[in-house]
């Protein structure tokens, strides 16, 4: 994925539509959560199970909400300046440290939870 490329389309496609104005990071803050609640909404009531075994229809589904949480959150990234790629790395090193995995391997406990 080029993200910087992908930023500048959505940065393009809001100019077009002068939609800049709505687009405060608190506002793409707010609009993410909406559209991750509406990726959650396709799993509520589903067991573990149903949860994995989904139709194509609704796989489809899934794919587009999850296309606008990643349009929200790289369109507020790109407004706070942040490097998403060296954002993950780093994150993915904090949490290496935080969860060493010869300790944690088969755990769901947070990291508070285990010494």
């Amino acid at each position: 994925m080029d993200i910087a490329k992908i930023q500048e389309e959505i940065e393009n496609f809001a100019k077009e539509r002068d939609w800049e104005q709505f687009h405060s990071p608190k506002n793409l803050a707010t609009a993410l959560m909406v559209e991750g609640a509406e990726l959650l909404e396709h799993f509520q009531w589903l067991t573990q199970e149903q949860s994995t075994s989904l139709n194509q229809e609704t796989i489809n589904a899934i794919a587009a909400e999850i296309a606008d949480v990643q349009i929200y959150l790289l369109h507020l990234a790109h407004k706070l300046a942040i490097d998403v790629e060296a954002a993950v790395v780093r994150k993915l090193k904090d949490n290496a440290n935080k969860y060493p995995a010869k300790l944690v391997k088969g755990s769901s406990a947070k990291y508070t939870e285990y010494s």
